[in-house]
């Protein structure tokens, strides 16, 4: 991981929670709120301690945007192992898996990154598109053309942004109630 130091670690901190305060930071305060001070509130540590897992803040960047990949890489192969289910259920999967509250922790946090940071911005751009590919696809797998199939998926996928910044915690992205309803609207033809 680039900027995080090598050896034991003291106390129970390890690197990955510090990732996760500066996500949670990210997407609840935006890219002003990551400082270190800030992130030694959100983590109830010291500087020293974030000093002992990162060299510097431009360290601590890199290092999530490295902890970003590894997510985007296991989230391709998801999709990928979704791709034998039937269309239906392959896109309630993938909803379901979108807006997890890891997910929506993340997509928040690295959307408002990505609006001040290139690297940020080109990673979400990527990640959006293999989203777009995969639900246009099962869409057309269910039996739309590939226009509508496409539309569909965008229309999908902007609902799913938009979730992200209408609901004020991850329970209430949880309900599979109204995200079968949701698709099932999105299926009519």
């Amino acid at each position: 991981m680039a900027g995080a130091r090598k050896g034991g670690t003291p106390g129970t901190l390890t690197a990955d929670d510090w990732l996760q305060a500066g996500y949670a930071l990210l997407a609840t305060d935006g890219m002003r709120a990551l400082k270190i001070e800030r992130l030694c509130q959100q983590v109830g540590a010291t500087r020293g301690s974030f000093y002992w897992h990162f060299t510097d803040m431009d360290g601590y960047r890199a290092a999530l945007v490295a902890s970003w990949n590894t997510f985007l890489e296991n989230d391709r192969r998801s999709l990928a192992e979704l791709e034998s289910l039937p269309p239906r259920e392959r896109l309630s999967k993938m909803m379901s898996a979108l807006l997890s509250p890891q997910h929506w922790t993340l997509e928040r946090a690295m959307r408002e990154w990505a609006r001040s940071d290139e690297v940020a911005a080109a990673n979400v751009r990527a990640a959006d598109l293999r989203v777009l590919l995969a639900v246009a696809k099962a869409y057309q797998d269910y039996g739309f053309s590939p226009e509508e199939a496409q539309l569909r998926a965008e229309s999908t996928f902007a609902a799913g942004i938009g979730m992200l910044h209408l609901v004020d915690s991850t329970t209430q992205l949880t309900d599979s109630d109204r995200q079968e309803r949701f698709l099932d609207l999105m299926l009519k033809k």
